[in-house]
């Protein structure tokens, strides 16, 4: 089908997980894979993303898991916005050691994207589990932080 596409961030992006335009985002890169249908990252986030306990925050948990999720719209070169998000955290994430991410669709009806979204640490132990509802949206939509209308 084809070579798996790197989703580094975009200068022009001011995404707060994947843009490169946000000089407080977390700049994350992804792959996609056409041939697997799945997007995935690795990476070691660093007490800047700590909660209270020294463990990753779990909001930024959400972040990480909406992200991975949110590129498999690159697949299909639709713009899909998160409408539903489920989080499970099943193991403390940890932000000195390397977390891999991996995201798929699982189904879709009519504008709703039906996906899930792992963490799991280096020995494959799972540590958190998201379910999200995208919805296809006409481009652009947003341009510049405001809504068009």
């Amino acid at each position: 089908m084809g070579a798996k596409l790197v989703l580094a961030p975009n200068a022009a992006n001011h995404c707060f997980g994947c843009g490169g335009a946000n000089d407080f985002g977390m700049k994350l890169t992804f792959e996609v894979d056409p041939e697997t249908g799945r997007a995935s990252g690795k990476f070691v986030l660093g007490l800047r993303y700590a909660g209270g306990a020294g463990f990753v925050h779990g909001g930024i948990i959400a972040v990480l898991l909406d992200e991975v999720m949110g590129k498999i719209s690159k697949l299909s070169e639709e713009r899909a916005v998160t409408a539903e998000l489920n989080i499970e955290y099943r193991k403390p994430v940890p932000t000195d050691r390397e977390i891999l991410l991996s995201g798929w669709q699982e189904g879709e009806k009519g504008r709703n994207r039906f996906r899930i979204g792992e963490i799991h640490d280096a020995q494959g132990n799972l540590l958190a589990r998201g379910r999200g509802r995208f919805v296809v949206v006409e481009q652009p939509v947003i341009q510049q932080g405001k809504a068009q209308g």
